[in-house]
């Protein structure tokens, strides 16, 4: 499992370093002008923001920390609330829906800078559609990385690394939380019972990897010892994705794969963690992330 969940994770990154370097040149390409990275630090807030030299920028939302951890936690927090209101068969169809229409975005960022354009549209429809219809393991862990690796290459472009870090910082405080308190692993409950859940799914017999989750009733198990998969959260991925992207943008492909190892660096810990001193209990990864890449970025830096 352990091993399987560190795989994941250099593909993850792998495919980051695969397709941002292509973003800059297609858009140039193309003739498309997407606004360039901000050169402040950490920008908290949109608005203008007057540099050192006295040149006076305009700092997007999407480029400012606090809309963006807003948007997110208030993301979890909706989520959470229409995954308790209303009944699950009346979001299923919605909620898969949704997904596959993510999974064939991410497959179609993932491919549009190397093949043909009709060919990276059709690719995209076939891998949203089949996990629509089939959602096998291997094809849940393989939409859902393509997905989390486009969304950290695109997204990464508009923000600083600083921002990115402590975008991180604030999220592994909240997966901190939400897992000490149950929340995490109550929606992710609820979300894998409708087979839309937005993490990895690592089977504990190899066999299973090629089982149908439409079939399966129950993802989630508390007790190591009943547990048959294990999940690793599609945010454990997708954050240290972003960050790497981001610092590719702003210092070039050494220290974003400097930033890779660091990530994946700290994935181990928590594992290491969770088998030392929690006996397999649930993890929050992202705290041991967060830390390993904050001195990954300082050392860069």
């Amino acid at each position: 499992m352990v091993y399987w969940g560190l795989l994941l994770f250099i593909v993850a990154q792998m495919l980051i370093l695969l397709v941002a370097p292509r973003i800059d040149p297609f858009l140039d390409e193309k003739d498309i002008y997407i606004p360039t990275q901000p050169s402040e630090p950490i920008s908290w807030w949109p608005g203008e923001v007057t540099l050192p030299s006295g040149e006076v920028i305009e700092i997007p939302a999407h480029s400012a920390l606090g809309p963006i951890v807003i948007y997110i936690l208030a993301a979890a927090a909706v989520l959470g609330l229409t995954l308790y209101k209303i009944p699950l068969k009346a979001l299923k169809v919605l909620l898969r829906i949704l997904f596959a229409l993510l999974f064939s975005w991410g497959a179609f960022i993932a491919t549009v800078f190397y093949i043909p354009l009709p060919v990276a549209v059709s690719i995209a429809v076939a891998f949203g559609t089949f996990w629509f219809l089939i959602p096998l393991v291997w094809l849940h862990n393989l939409v859902l990385i393509l997905a989390v690796s486009s969304l950290g290459a695109v997204f990464g472009r508009f923000i600083t690394p600083w921002t990115a870090m402590a975008i991180i910082l604030a999220l592994a405080v909240y997966d901190f939380l939400a897992v000490r308190f149950r929340y995490m692993l109550w929606m992710a409950d609820r979300l894998s019972q409708v087979n839309a859940l937005p993490a990895l799914i690592i089977p504990k017999n190899n066999s299973q990897w090629n089982f149908n989750l439409k079939k399966r009733e129950k993802i989630i198990e508390v007790n190591p010892a009943e547990r048959e998969y294990y999940i690793l959260g599609g945010g454990d991925i997708a954050f240290p994705c972003l960050l790497t992207a981001s610092v590719y943008f702003a210092q070039g492909l050494k220290p974003a794969v400097i930033i890779a190892v660091f990530g994946l660096l700290g994935l181990a810990s928590a594992y290491a963690i969770q088998a030392l001193f929690l006996k397999g209990k649930p993890m929050p990864a992202l705290p041991p992330i967060a830390a390993f890449t904050l001195v990954g970025l300082l050392i860069i830096s």
